[in-house]
Formats: C-alpha cells, sequence, structure tokens
C-alpha cells in the first residue's frame, strides 16, 4: 500500500511517519519519493502503520495513473531498478548490438534478443510491483 503524507518541519526538527518495525526494530517500508510537498511511502501490505505522530496526517493515496508517473519519475528506488535494467541487458548485448537488432529484424538473433530484453524488463516490472508501482 502506498500512503502519502507531509512532513513535519520547523526550526528544531523534521517529523516523518513510523513505520513498522520488523526483526531488530528495522523499519518496514519505504519512502519513495516526494512531489509538490507530499511525501510517498510504499508499505507491505501484510503490515500495518503503527500510531503516528500528532503533526503527521497519513492516508492511503490515490493512484492515479499520472500520480504513478509522478512517483516513478521522482524516485531513486525506480530510477535504480530502471539502471538495473539496462546493466541486465548490457551484459549480453551493447548499444550497438541493439542497434544492429533493429536493422536485422525480423530474424532468429532479433527474436533472441527480444526475448532476453523483455526478460529483463519483466524483471523491472515485478520489482517497481513491490512497490505498488
Amino acid at each position: 500500500m502506498i500512503y502519502s503524507y507531509q512532513k513535519h518541519i520547523d526550526s528544531l526538527r523534521t517529523v516523518e511517519v513510523a513505520l513498522p518495525e520488523g526483526e531488530n526494530h528495522q523499519r518496514i517500508g519505504t519512502e519513495l519519493a516526494t512531489i509538490n510537498g507530499v511525501t510517498y511511502v510504499h508499505v507491505p501490505d501484510e503490515a500495518t502503520l503503527p500510531d503516528q505522530p500528532i503533526e503527521i496526517d497519513v492516508a492511503p493515496a490515490t493512484l492515479t495513473d499520472s500520480l504513478k508517473d509522478a512517483i516513478k519519475a521522482a524516485s531513486p528506488h525506480i530510477r535504480l531498478i530502471n539502471t538495473r535494467i539496462v546493466e541486465m541487458i548490457r551484459l549480453l548485448y551493447s548499444m550497438e548490438d541493439e542497434i544492429k537488432m533493429l536493422r536485422l529484424a525480423p530474424s532468429d538473433e532479433s527474436t533472441a534478443y527480444n526475448d532476453y530484453a523483455e526478460e529483463c524488463r519483466a524483471w523491472g516490472r515485478g520489482e517497481k510491483a513491490k512497490f505498488g508501482l
């Protein structure tokens, strides 16, 4: 579930959402992005938000397509997933190889490339889905 809230910032402190805790008091949840002063946090469905500081008002985010796109564009976690997708493709295919596939299509070689690239992209979609995106 993705929640939205505004951090409370004054001259002495910054108050953020209280996230659930797991083993060894490790926080469960991921801050995805802050857009126009609103912070979006993903908390796994099996976790429950604890009581919040009085300054914080947390609510489930209403995820429109445009908001999802904005979160994806602003989130360092999503950028890292996108970078890893490219790195996975680069393990087998250089940029020059990809351009070559455009000229060779359709062919067995271009089909193999497309299949591999789609596997990499599917991995990325799965990772983004873990964040509710």
